[in-house]
């Protein structure tokens, strides 16, 4: 007899984040984890609020498990949009239903979630952040950051355009002409340059802002003009790719120089954040009082902290006449589309892992030793053993 090959059994949970709309595999992408080695199981309506039925699941030749805890019993490794840090309420219930050895691959916060990462090492579950994908070519396919902020940067824009009681394209009418609205944008990574690109789709005059001269190239080709700001930084970028954290007296100076661009635009889109840190306060009160009433702030940093003086997460604020948002996770609201490359980032990563029918763990490649936490009951990843001084206390008590 013809032995079958072992599949790795991936479970799919319905999302338990209030709001959380996302799922972490869709329908279409489940035979190409079947041709890798991958054997998928979806928690009955998990799909539902991006738009996929079990039958859609189904169809595709994924099975459908009753319950939560038959999916959990059932899978070698979870794939989520929340873990546990990025679901610290609601993701508790699902600690017990964990098991030794189980693989979990999701967001996971974990620069600001050391108590949830210890509970998932105590709990002997290998966990893979996928935010602490290195920024590296062969690692593009896998970065679930970017596909989200691409989401994020597209929706700002038409969360702004649906508030400022202006259009944004000029217009040649029988009543006259209409003028463009103008749209600033601070902060040029991915959920900028979107934001960037789909203002200028509408027909707005685009002008952006980063600490990094880098991305000058970037935002003038989507057609946008570049703000000079003349503050020497150096270092204003790390390795990744990202802007780092300046010390509190260059953003001062930065405020004083934004606040004349600023009041200038009918729509600012702030998007500085730097990963497990507070989010720089760009725009203060004292700016927004200068901008012309009717006009509209998105603050996609609302969920660290906020660019904006005034930002309140989850909630709108309006301040003489201006409207600022404070969105926590505008991705989940485009829940179809953050889906479809959510899954294809999971599919790269779990090929990536697996090999033969299973789950391998090389910590000599990069991608995998960046992403993984948590391994053999203990925290793993160097990053997080340096921030937490898990190895201070180590050479303390050896000595």
């Amino acid at each position: 007899m013809t032995e079958v090959a072992k599949k790795l059994i991936v479970g799919v949970p319905k999302e338990s984040f209030p709001g959380e709309n996302r799922v972490a595999v869709v329908a279409d992408t489940v035979p190409f984890y079947e041709r890798a080695g991958m054997e998928i199981v979806v928690e009955t309506g998990a799909g539902l609020q991006a738009g996929l039925s079990d039958d859609d699941y189904k169809k595709k030749g994924a099975e459908i498990a009753p319950d939560r805890k038959t999916l959990f019993d059932k899978a070698d490794v979870i794939l989520q949009v929340r873990g546990l840090g990025a679901n610290p309420e609601q993701g508790k219930a699902d600690l017990e239903l964990l098991r030794k050895d189980q693989a979990v691959v999701s967001f996971f916060e974990p620069l600001t979630a050391k108590n949830e990462v210890a509970a998932m090492a105590e709990r002997g579950v290998r966990v893979f952040a996928v935010e602490m994908m290195p920024r590296i070519a062969r690692a593009q396919a896998m970065d679930a950051l970017s596909s989200m902020a691409t989401v994020a940067g597209y929706k700002a824009v038409l969360l702004a355009a649906g508030l400022l009681p202006k259009m944004f394209p000029m217009l040649m009418t029988a009543a006259g002409t209409i003028s463009p609205a103008r749209v600033f944008v601070i902060g040029a990574g991915v959920a900028g340059l979107q934001a960037i690109a789909t203002a200028r789709r509408l027909g707005a005059i685009v002008s952006a802002y980063d600490v990094r001269p880098a991305v000058r190239e970037q935002v003038e080709s989507l057609g946008a003009a570049f703000v000079e700001i003349e503050i020497k930084a150096a270092d204003s970028e790390d390795k990744g790719g990202y802007a780092k954290a300046m010390d509190e007296e260059f953003y001062r100076e930065q405020r004083q120089l934004l606040t004349r661009v600023v009041a200038e635009n009918d729509i600012t889109i702030t998007t500085a954040a730097v990963p497990g840190r507070k989010a720089p306060v760009l725009v203060t009160a004292e700016m927004v009082r200068r901008m012309r009433p009717g006009s509209v702030i998105v603050d996609l940093a609302a969920e660290r902290g906020g660019n904006c003086e005034l930002t309140k997460t989850d909630q709108t604020v309006v301040e003489n006449g201006v409207t600022i948002l404070g969105p926590a996770s505008l991705a989940s609201t485009v829940p179809y589309h953050a889906s479809q490359m959510y899954s294809r980032n999971l599919l790269t990563f779990m090929k990536h892992l697996v090999k033969d029918g299973a789950l391998k763990v090389d910590m000599e490649d990069e991608i995998t030793r960046d992403t993984l936490l948590t391994q053999g009951g203990k925290i793993v990843n160097a990053r997080l053993r340096k921030l937490f001084g898990l190895d201070a206390k180590t050479e303390r008590s050896e000595d």
